[in-house]
């Protein structure tokens, strides 16, 4: 594997989300410095607020699809320094890009293209956290990484699935132009601690409202599947990508394929709650099915989920409590 400078900087855009913030604290244990820039739109400060006395640690707010990128980070770290720059700035649950289809479609775009010409100059490795919504309502399944993906170009999540595919073209069309080093991982459904209440992902959702005594909402009849990585697990298949010689996409998730009906029990009998349903419309482009091939991971990466539904769903609750 081609490891990065020990003791080098690294940049993660997006330091401030759920994934990000994760990112950094694992990048920080493993002894690397950690500029993480975030323009808290979708961000929150207190996911990194443990970290503001961390030494090696510093955070820069900041838009990343401004023409100013690189000079906020040049005031935050010596150019010499940076051995990577991750991209995971981006609203990712579907209210959050709904609510910003433009912003978010700007961010895969200009602020990926932004990033990647800040690490060409400082001879930095790219990193890319693309998703599982590049595949779109797929019609193979499990999903692998060959697969062009079945996504409507004009539909409402739109906005965050083909950001995610430019951001993936304009990735390759660097390695492939100017030897841009780089790694794409496509990130499945992740839950775990600092997820927001109002997140509007499916395992958020449910925990919440179990946890307040409501319903468990589940959309269309709840048959769709998804497939669900902790954490923890997800950051540590992101890193042995970002330290591996792997330049093609690599699935990252767990390959555990449930219901959302499935999942609803799940999360009951974890909270020892009554399980309670109120059924609501699917939404529009909604994917039936969700579960990825991690052959890749496993052969290239020597990486495999260990962190197993109800076990992550207690973590979960017990850092909500």
């Amino acid at each position: 594997m081609t490891m990065l400078r020990p003791g080098s900087t690294i940049v993660v855009a997006g330091g401030a989300g759920f994934i990000g913030s994760h990112l950094c604290d694992r990048l920080l244990q493993d002894g690397y410095r950690v500029i993480a820039i975030d323009d808290l739109s979708t961000g929150n400060s207190s996911n990194i607020a443990h970290l503001s006395a961390e030494d090696g640690f510093t955070f820069v707010e900041g838009d990343i699809v401004s023409d100013g990128t690189s000079a906020l980070l040049d005031r935050a770290v010596d150019r010499e320094d940076v051995s990577a720059v991750m991209n995971f700035a981006s609203p990712a649950s579907p209210p959050a890009y709904l609510e910003r289809p433009l912003e978010t479609l700007a961010v895969g775009s200009t602020g990926t293209w932004n990033l990647i010409n800040y690490a060409l100059t400082v001879g930095a490795r790219f990193f890319m956290a693309s998703t599982s919504e590049v595949y779109g309502d797929p019609l193979e399944h499990p999903q692998v990484e060959t697969y062009w993906g079945n996504v409507n170009p004009i539909g409402e999540r739109s906005v965050y699935d083909e950001a995610k595919r430019f951001s993936e073209a304009l990735v390759s069309s660097h390695q492939r132009s100017v030897g841009l080093d780089a790694r794409i991982v496509r990130i499945f459904n992740t839950y775990g601690p600092r997820m927001q209440p109002d997140d509007g992902r499916v395992v958020t959702n449910m925990v919440h409202q179990s946890l307040v005594g409501k319903p468990l909402t589940i959309y269309g009849d709840g048959s769709q599947t998804r497939s669900f990585c902790y954490v923890s697990d997800e950051v540590d298949g992101i890193v042995r990508l970002l330290q591996s010689d792997v330049t093609s996409p690599v699935n990252i998730g767990n390959p555990n394929e449930f219901t959302i009906r499935e999942l609803a029990t799940v999360i009951a009998e974890v909270l020892e709650v009554e399980l309670s349903v109120e059924y609501l419309p699917l939404p529009s482009d909604d994917p039936k099915v969700r579960q990825p091939d991690i052959s890749r991971a496993r052969e290239l990466l020597g990486w495999e989920p260990q962190v197993q539904l109800a076990d992550g769903i207690r973590r979960m609750v017990e850092s909500l409590r």
